[in-house]
């Protein structure tokens, strides 16, 4: 599951990127704009997916990495 979570994540972090640098939105591109139902789920995934990852803090933390 955490490797789908950092695939999520690392996909939100690369449509940022472009949106940042280019103005394009790949995500929005692909599916058909920020409205379209199909991108409205992919956002919202990408969204949860970051909350998920908060939780790797406590998991390096107790691995012993800083």
């Amino acid at each position: 599951m955490d490797k789908l979570i950092l695939t999520l994540v690392i996909i939100g972090a690369i449509n940022w990127g472009s949106i940042g640098i280019f103005g394009l939105d790949i995500v929005g591109a692909l599916f058909g704009g920020q409205g379209a139902f199909i991108s409205r789920v992919i956002y919202t995934l990408v969204g949860l997916a970051g909350l998920w990852a908060l939780s790797f803090y406590t998991k390096l933390r107790s691995s012993g990495n800083s």
